[in-house]
């Protein structure tokens, strides 16, 4: 069973940043070969996917109200996978999810859609305000 853990949650002010990573819980289990995404939960609102990224990194999806703030990365050597969050709006408050699929991402379009997904993390508290 794949189990993975979220970090770099936190409070920042609008128009800050923060970094969030996504680690699988045992060593020797590699993220290598899944598709990985974020996903956030704000309070009284349904789960939200927010971007993804397939196992070699070649394609990636981002919801709208993230595109050229968000940007998903992963390090296969160090089995993590990253959300670099810049210019944070205080709309963007919510628990963030990490996610694996061992379903590659399909293309739809001039799109690559995220996959359902298999495994999930329990998510770290993202908060922004002044």
């Amino acid at each position: 069973q794949l189990q993975l853990v979220e970090s770099g949650g936190g409070l920042v002010q609008p128009g800050g940043s923060l970094r969030l990573s996504c680690a699988a819980s045992r060593f020797t289990f590699s993220l290598d070969f899944y598709t990985m995404g974020w996903f956030r939960q704000a309070p009284g609102k349904e789960r939200e996917g927010v971007s993804c990224i397939s196992s070699s990194s070649d394609r990636i999806n981002y919801t709208d109200s993230v595109k050229g703030r968000f940007t998903i990365s992963r390090n296969n050597a160090q089995n993590t996978v990253y959300l670099q969050m810049n210019n944070l709006k205080p709309e963007d408050t919510a628990v963030y999810y990490c996610a694996a699929s061992a379903t590659a991402m399909r293309r739809y379009g001039d799109n690559w859609l995220c996959p359902e997904y298999d495994y999930w993390g329990q998510g770290t508290q993202v908060t922004v305000s002044s």
